[in-house]
C-alpha cells in the first residue's frame, strides 16, 4: 500500500440507513461494527448537512456517549455530548470541543449515495460477520 494511503478493506460499504432518516442535528442512528477485534457500537449523523459518524465511545471514559437512544447532541444543536460525564465534541470532526475529554472521538469513514448513508469498513473497523 502507497504511503499514505488509507487503509481500505476488502469488505463492501455496508448500507446504515436512508438519508431522509438522518435530520440536522437530530437523532442518530445507531449501528452495530466489530473495531479492533471487539463488537462495538458507532452512530452516524447529519450536521451542517453532512453525514458524520464515529464509534460510540467517549475519550474520556469508553463509555456510550449518548443520554437517551441515539441522542448525541445538546439542545442547541451545536456539540455531541457524553451523558455520564459531560464531555463535548464538534459534530464535524469529532475533535474534543470541552470537558474532560481525552482527545476526540474515532471517526468511521460514511458516504451518501442516491439516497442512502454507508459506512466503509477498514482494516481495523469491520462488519460482524454471522
Amino acid at each position: 500500500m502507497p504511503e499514505g494511503a488509507p487503509a481500505v478493506s476488502d469488505q463492501a460499504p455496508v448500507a446504515v440507513c436512508k438519508s431522509a432518516d438522518l435530520l440536522e442535528a437530530g437523532r442518530a442512528v445507531s449501528f452495530d461494527l466489530v473495531y479492533g477485534g471487539q463488537t462495538c457500537r458507532a452512530f452516524v449523523i447529519r450536521f451542517e448537512g453532512q453525514v458524520q459518524a464515529y464509534l460510540n465511545r467517549c475519550s474520556h471514559v469508553a463509555m456510550e456517549m449518548d443520554w437517551q437512544l441515539d441522542r448525541f447532541f445538546d439542545d442547541s444543536g451545536r456539540w455531541l455530548l457524553c451523558a455520564s460525564h459531560g464531555a463535548a465534541y464538534r459534530p464535524d470532526t469529532g475533535a474534543c470541543a470541552g470537558g474532560p475529554c481525552k482527545g476526540g472521538l474515532i471517526r468511521i469513514s460514511v458516504s451518501e449515495v442516491q439516497g442512502v448513508v454507508f459506512w466503509h469498513p477498514t482494516y481495523i473497523a469491520r462488519s460482524l460477520e454471522f
